[in-house]
């Protein structure tokens, strides 16, 4: 396939932009730099849309342009920002690195999304107080199949609108998404049609459920769901606010059809680390899960994919990778990160800054400070997120390593925050010097104070590239941004480290190796042996839990070092030979201690022969039990089988 062509323009002057640089570092061929192309040269914008395969360099009037497409019936345009995120600025560095590596950025093959239809019939259940319930149904019933559900205690008003059902009780279960909610009630009635006067109610009754596709919740008590506002088809408002009451209205009448509901995570049950014989581990994800659309599910955890609102929170803290964003998928956001770096590479030798920020709030004070402001740096790219909260520790080590000079994270007031301080805090733990920072700037102002603070200079080391699962990157760029054979100290709750074993209390029993699920601890089939490979440790916690001696406790840390790699000793005995065959068999202190504990204390130990049970292997113990006088295996002679001649012989003496 061809290069696409780029249409360039300086905004009526007011960037500079430099298109032989961009085609040498980009490969990219560039247009004249137009002065207002989506205007007053609009007829040479037509003329490159005809011909197609075009990249226009100007986002804000994609409207335009789209438009301009749409009447040609040409194929639309590709677009890229460079006005916004490089070329307002007062930074008077060159911009071209920057933009560049934006172009070569935005030409990158982006997945296609997974996606799954969800269909919408427009029941809606609609709760709160008479009035505001009641003005609510009245405004949807016309588009909406509507059911009211009033508390047990209120009264209808003088009306008889059979539009709409309307019943009483009390929600006490709520569950599901748009199109599959599924509630449960509490003292439910229903209306008794007929009658003159006020209408009778049917006794109350408990253990009521329905089903429907929105939930209007006009309460203003507790939302029936955490993270209320990331509940797809659930709408919630205070009906005393009049233009919040009003929205609420019109997002419900808009939500019949099929919609498409995008697949944001991707989850491999057989690297979770969440529990094994109902001993729980890792719980990572759970903990910081807004919806709730993680729930436990065994030795691995479940996704309610109906649910799950996409804030990538999971995918930061997965240890093993189990569970990880998909829309697009990590490694799409390795890949832009290495193209960043490597394009700015081919214009500059200083190391650049990375500012990744999500699409409204990050994206709307960059849109502002261009603007009305000094724009960013020009060592600032940008870069622009679907989840800011799947950034997490490995991304920033990952973008350090790729040669930028410091990573900063801008939050959003809906960025779901819990779980990435810690994930700034590792970062740094391990690539030192603090420079993986976190930034909540409420104006574009204050945005531009902290971009604009004196830089220290940060030579680049030897780039890598950026393959692998998240933990395969996290200890390339780990050895990347540290000396060789280095051992990081990491805070609690890190998912790296080693364990540690008491030797004294340690049996050999091994069931934490039965149940490791990452096999980061071995045993060794030919010898009593407890064998540990750090590289592959989660630190989930399973065996601290398992073990019945707490012979082992957890030590978060990042062994750089090829011993890491390999999986050494912990703890090694002598076999025990068996007493009758000589065969080894478990560990010769165990058999011991339990001899010394049984011989001669225990009823069923009193002469030699029963103590020998114990230092027997499993083949020669049954075989000697069998064989003993009070074999418990052994029972009456078996009765001899009865022949035609013995009934014969019986007739005969009768």
């Amino acid at each position: 396939m061809t290069q696409p062509r780029l249409l360039l323009c300086d905004c009526l002057n007011t960037q500079a932009i430099d298109a032989g640089l961009i085609e040498q570092a980009t490969g990219l061929t560039c247009s004249k730099i137009h002065t207002q192309l989506c205007r007053g040269e609009a007829a040479q914008a037509a003329e490159a849309l005809q011909a197609g395969n075009v990249i226009i360099a100007c986002q804000q009037e994609r409207q335009a342009f789209e438009d301009l497409a749409a009447d040609l019936e040409a194929d639309e345009p590709l677009f890229v920002d460079l006005r916004d995120r490089a070329g307002w600025t007062a930074d008077t560095r060159s911009t071209s690195p920057k933009m560049a590596a934006l172009l070569a950025e935005s030409i990158l093959p982006t997945p296609g999304a997974k996606v799954v239809d969800v269909t919408s019939e427009g029941t809606c259940l609609i709760l709160g107080d008479s009035e505001a319930a009641l003005t609510a149904a009245d405004h949807l019933c016309e588009l909406l199949s509507v059911t009211v559900i009033l508390e047990p205690a209120d009264e209808l008003p003088l009306a008889d609108d059979r539009r709409f059902d309307i019943v009483r009780g009390r929600v006490t279960t709520a569950t599901g998404a748009l199109g599959h909610f599924k509630v449960g009630f509490d003292a439910l009635q229903e209306r008794i049609p007929g009658g003159r006067g006020a209408f009778n109610w049917t006794d109350p009754k408990s253990g009521g459920r329905t089903e429907c596709d929105i939930v209007l919740d006009l309460r203003r008590g507790q939302p029936l769901f955490p993270a209320p506002e990331k509940r797809e088809g659930y709408l919630r408002a205070d009906p005393g606010n009049t233009g919040a009451f009003t929205k609420v209205l019109l997002d419900a009448s808009q939500l019949v059809g099929t919609f498409e509901k995008p697949l944001y995570v991707r989850l491999d049950e057989q690297l979770c680390a969440h529990s094994r014989a109902r001993k729980t581990g890792c719980t990572r994800c759970l903990d910081l899960c807004p919806t709730g659309a993680i729930t436990p599910g065994g030795d691995s955890v479940a996704v309610d994919t109906m649910v799950c609102a996409g804030c990538g929170s999971c995918s930061a803290v997965c240890p093993s990778g189990a569970i990880s964003y998909d829309a697009p998928p990590v490694s799409h956001t390795f890949q832009r990160l290495q193209t960043l770096a490597a394009t700015w590479r081919k214009l500059s030798s200083d190391a650049p800054r990375l500012l990744a920020h999500d699409s409204s709030h990050g994206a709307e004070l960059i849109r502002l400070g261009a603007r009305y402001g000094k724009g960013l740096p020009a060592d600032v790219i940008p870069l622009e997120m679907e989840a800011i909260a799947s950034f997490g520790h490995t991304e920033s080590l990952a973008a350090l390593a790729c040669g930028f000079a410091d990573v900063t994270v801008l939050l959003s007031p809906a960025t779901e925050k819990e779980g990435m301080p810690f994930q700034a805090e590792l970062s740094n733990a391990i690539a030192g010097e603090n420079r993986v920072c976190l930034i909540t700037p409420s104006d574009p102002d204050e945005l531009e104070e902290i971009l604009y603070r004196e830089q220290s200079p940060v030579t680049a080391k030897q780039p890598i590239l950026p393959l692998g699962s998240r933990r395969q990157i996290t200890r390339l760029a780990a050895k990347t941004l540290n000396e060789p054979g280095k051992v990081i100290p990491l805070p609690e709750g890190a998912p790296y480290g080693s364990v540690v074993l008491d030797q004294d209390a340690c049996t050999l029993c091994l069931s934490c190796v039965s149940l490791c699920p990452s096999g980061a601890l071995k045993e060794n089939p030919d010898a009593p042996q407890l064998r540990f490979q750090e590289d592959a440790c989660l630190q989930c916690g399973i065996c601290t839990t398992i073990c019945p001696e707490k012979a082992l406790t957890l030590d978060p840390r990042l062994d750089l070092s090829d011993d890491a790699l390999r999986a050494r000793v912990l703890k090694e005995e002598e076999p025990f030979n068996c007493v009758e065959c000589g065969k080894p068999f478990g560990v010769r202190s165990t058999v011991m201690r339990l001899t010394e504990k049984l011989a001669g204390k225990h009823a069923m130990f009193q002469d030699n022969k029963a103590i020998q049970l114990i230092q027997m292997c499993d083949d020669c113990r049954v075989n000697a039990v069998y064989h003993s006088e009070n074999n418990p295996f052994a029972s009456a002679e078996r009765p001899r089988v009865r022949t035609t001649d013995d009934y014969i012989s019986k007739r005969r003496d009768h």
